[in-house]
């Protein structure tokens, strides 16, 4: 769900102030705990891509999306740097790894 909400934002789907759904409508309507969608909205205001207002509700904050990209390429470059050193205990080379990156890119569009 947070990471939906991230894409959604970042992708442009909500905007600035734009107002999210109560916790509670959130909750019934993904079949979640309340909690669980708390948790969510928590996890989202910490990474300042929303904002809460008490009695008001929950809104997209203003994004810098330049700072995302770059703690989303820092992430990348970690999980690529996994993918590398677990790929050469198996023996794997770099075309052999280029070839499971585009097989599952390709399944992901």
């Amino acid at each position: 769900m947070t990471n939906q909400i991230k894409q959604s934002i970042l992708c442009g789907e909500l905007n600035e102030g734009e107002l999210l759904p109560s916790i509670r409508v959130l909750a019934k309507d993904l079949k979640v705990s309340i909690i669980t969608t708390k948790r969510a909205y928590e996890e989202l205001e910490r990474g300042n891509y929303v904002t809460s207002i008490v009695g008001k509700g929950t809104y997209v904050a203003k994004q810098d999306i330049e700072i995302h990209r770059q703690k989303q390429l820092i992430k990348i470059e970690k999980n690529i740097r996994t993918l590398i050193y677990e790929s050469k205990l198996i023996s794997l080379n770099l075309k052999d790894i280029q070839g499971l990156i585009e097989k599952a890119y390709k399944e992901e569009l």
